[in-house]
């Protein structure tokens, strides 16, 4: 009896082919972006609160450092003034050298009490602040302590505050109030404080005053730079690396975050200008925020992601790989895991109609092989020229006349031999020395034959030897050189030179150079020889040199190069770059 379905298992049945349907590549994909998008997403924006909060306590950090920095100058400045001052109205020492000449030699004891004073208070607050006196009644100017400014700025700064003293405004502008001069065009901070026509200038360079806060780091292109109440630098900005910033120039100048610091020093016309830019360090941070971050969200989604595409696309597609290797073994491939990815499934069912084509394609190429082998001996049979068969037989036959039985055995033997290499010569590629020494047998037997008519020379570099060329390859052009050169007129001397090369790429190769002193190439052949077109073969002329080009073409894989020139006065040359083939490559060939 047999059971009928209800429309329960029905639905069952269709629930579970929808969830075990295949899907593409491109859903996995998708679902893989989504996950990756909100990662990114949770992470930027832990980036930039982390580098919000980051900015905010470095700048803090930076304010506190220059507010310690500017009370210690304000202090240092309200000492200077007060120090000044004292001098000025309770020490005698001004009072006697304004009161003596200054040749005399009360001015002089009285100038070195001054001025070991005035050193002490430098020594103490650092050797670039300069200090001054001026005697307005003696018109007398001197320092009072070692100065770091030239001569000439010196002699300019004598004449400035010389017009500033005499100005009557003078008290307003300078005493108790450190202000900016250009000296030189260079900017320093000065002081002047009078007291019945005495005065005591104090002075300081703006780059020695704010150099302290240029040692911080502000950043790549930081910089701290002082300003006075119009806005206007007085130092040249200088980044921490040394470099010299122009502010607000080009548009990655403007995309870069800066965060400005403006800090004021109490009773002056000036202002300490320090411009952080985070470039380096926000790279910094978001580096160390990703390597924590993503070091745990990383690591787990690659667990999992690896666990289910081993499962889903890595399995199947290493069932099909294995399958692909079974090709080469020439066994029949089995069926990969089923996989829920479409394209796999498609795969699987186009794949044993692929291997029935390559079985039939290695068939055709077998065929065709077995084909080439077929015309290339039957090209090689074809060396085996009727007419010089028999005239080496007219040859021996005419030295028995004349009973020359030593030329007899040695002509008997070199055309036994030369015939047994064409027999023998089956393989694609031969040691260079057999060539060399098949074609030294031909020469010697055409030299029974044409006598004095021509001479020959053969060079072998040791290196070539065993260099694998084509057979015969050689013997074509040398005939073609006995054909077209030798004459009865003048002695032909036909030259062949066998050395080893390099070509461009370091590629190792074999240069092989045949040349005549014959009539040399017709201008219309050399011209289409030169052109790599065909030559007529209609009357059965060139048929050796066009065949011997197709076979260097085909076993070099168009890599081997022939050159054609004739040589200056008369004379054929012919120039043959052949490769070296890879191992892999030979191997080939020879099993074809």
């Amino acid at each position: 009896m047999i059971a009928k379905k209800g429309p329960g298992t029905t639905n069952v049945i269709a629930k579970e082919t929808a969830l075990h349907k295949p899907l593409p590549i491109r859903h996995y994909v998708k679902a893989m972006l989504i996950i990756a998008v909100t990662v990114l997403i949770v992470d930027l924006v832990i980036s930039i609160t982390s580098i919000i909060i980051v900015k905010q306590q470095s700048t803090r950090y930076l304010k506190d450092t220059a507010a310690l920095y500017i009370n210690r100058i304000n202090h240092d400045f309200d000492y200077m003034n007060h120090y000044m001052g004292w001098t000025l109205a309770n020490d005698e020492t001004l009072n006697k050298m304004n009161a003596y000449d200054i040749n005399s030699v009360e001015f002089f004891k009285s100038n070195e009490i001054l001025h070991s004073r005035f050193a002490e208070l430098q020594k103490n607050y650092g050797q670039e602040y300069n200090f001054f006196y001026y005697l307005k009644n003696q018109s007398f100017f001197l320092n009072c302590a070692p100065i770091s400014v030239n001569y000439g700025e010196y002699l300019e700064l004598k004449k400035q505050i010389i017009s500033f003293i005499d100005d009557k405004e003078v008290y307003e502008k300078f005493y108790s109030k450190w202000t900016p001069i250009l000296v030189g065009g260079k900017y320093y901070v000065i002081n002047i404080v009078p007291y019945n026509n005495r005065y005591l200038i104090g002075l300081i360079s703006a780059d020695n005053l704010i150099r302290p806060l240029r040692e911080i780091n502000l950043g790549a292109n930081g910089y701290a730079s002082l300003v006075d109440d119009q806005g206007t630098d007085l130092t040249i900005p200088i980044s921490n690396n040394g470099k010299d910033i122009s502010e607000d120039t080009g548009f990655a100048s403007f995309m870069q975050p800066r965060t400005t610091i403006i800090s004021e020093f109490l009773g002056t016309t000036f202002s300490a200008k320090m411009v952080i830019k985070f470039g380096a360090f926000e790279k910094i941070m978001i580096v160390q925020l990703l390597i924590v971050l993503l070091f745990f969200i990383v690591t787990s989604s690659l667990f999992v992601i690896i666990l289910f595409f081993n499962k889903r696309v890595l399995g199947p597609i290493q069932s099909f790989s294995e399958n692909l290797a079974l090709i080469n073994e020439e066994s029949q491939p089995t069926d990969y895991k089923v996989s829920k990815i479409i394209e796999l499934e498609q795969a699987n069912t186009q794949f044993k109609d692929l291997v029935e084509q390559i079985k039939t394609f290695k068939i055709t190429m077998y065929e065709q092989e077995l084909e080439k082998q077929r015309i290339q001996l039957d090209y090689m049979k074809q060396q085996i020229k009727p007419h010089f068969f028999l005239n080496c037989l007219t040859s021996i036959y005419s030295m028995a006349q004349i009973q020359m039985y030593q030329e007899i055995e040695d002509m008997a033997m070199t055309t036994s031999r030369y015939f047994r290499y064409l027999f023998q010569s089956g393989e694609n590629f031969v040691p260079l020395a057999n060539e060399i020494e098949h074609v030294q047998m031909y020469l010697e037997i055409q030299k029974q034959r044409y006598q004095d008519a021509f001479s020959y020379q053969v060079e072998l570099s040791e290196e070539a030897k065993d260099v694998k060329i084509p057979p015969l390859v050689l013997q074509t052009f040398i005939e073609n050189s006995i054909k077209y050169a030798i004459s009865r007129e003048n002695e032909v001397q036909i030259r062949l030179t066998v050395k080893r090369c390099l070509l461009e790429d370091d590629i190792e190769a074999t240069q092989i150079q045949f040349s005549d002193t014959g009539p040399g190439f017709p201008a219309n052949v050399l011209e289409k020889l030169e052109a790599g077109l065909p030559l007529d073969q209609a009357k059965g002329t060139h048929i050796g040199i066009m065949n011997t080009l197709k076979r260097l073409e085909y076993l070099y894989y168009n890599l081997a190069t022939v050159r054609f020139t004739n040589l200056p006065g008369s004379g054929a040359c012919i120039t043959l770059m052949l490769p070296d083939l890879p191992e892999p490559s030979t191997e080939m060939e020879r099993k074809l």
